[in-house]
């Protein structure tokens, strides 16, 4: 299975677990998007897709790539993650992110955590963490053995 981690990253959430998920499966490599920069498909078989999520949204260049790229994404053996600080709207998360024919085509999806570091976010975005998470400082709630379960769906 030739593999491509695709994400959307703000702080390094998305971009830690799109690291440990490339780590798990061999040969498989990362791609960062950035406005007017998308990979090429065509030599994958399998694409792994993740963005994080602020405000129950993914990151906007994240949702043009899936628009844009749905066609052949429905051709590929397919993964989604996000990186989120709360795992419980996760379901709403990708049913309102991702467009239904391209999630229906998923193998798996998967809400491994996420983090944050206080020192890269505005004072709106800590105060949310704040609230959210009950704490101030640096927050990391990657759980490895969900990004373990989701590699073992993507395999099967």
């Amino acid at each position: 299975m030739k593999a491509i981690v695709i994400y959307a990253s703000k702080y390094g959430g998305a971009a830690e677990i799109a690291s440990r998920i490339a780590a798990r499966i061999d040969g498989a490599v990362t791609f960062k998007l950035e406005q007017g920069d998308e990979p090429t498909l065509t030599d994958f078989d399998c694409v792994i897709f993740g963005s994080s999520v602020y405000g129950g949204s993914f990151r906007k260049e994240a949702k043009i790539f899936l628009q844009a790229n749905s066609d052949e994404l429905c051709t590929k053996k397919l993964g989604f993650f996000v990186s989120a600080m709360s795992e419980s709207e996760s379901t709403a998360v990708f049913k309102s992110n991702v467009p239904e024919r391209i999630l229906t085509a998923a193998t798996a999806v998967c809400s491994p955590g996420g983090m944050f570091d206080p020192e890269k976010g505005n004072f709106i975005e800590r105060l949310i963490i704040k609230v959210v998470t009950k704490k101030s400082d640096f927050v990391n709630t990657i759980n490895d053995e969900k990004i373990d379960d989701f590699i073992q769906a993507m395999k099967e």
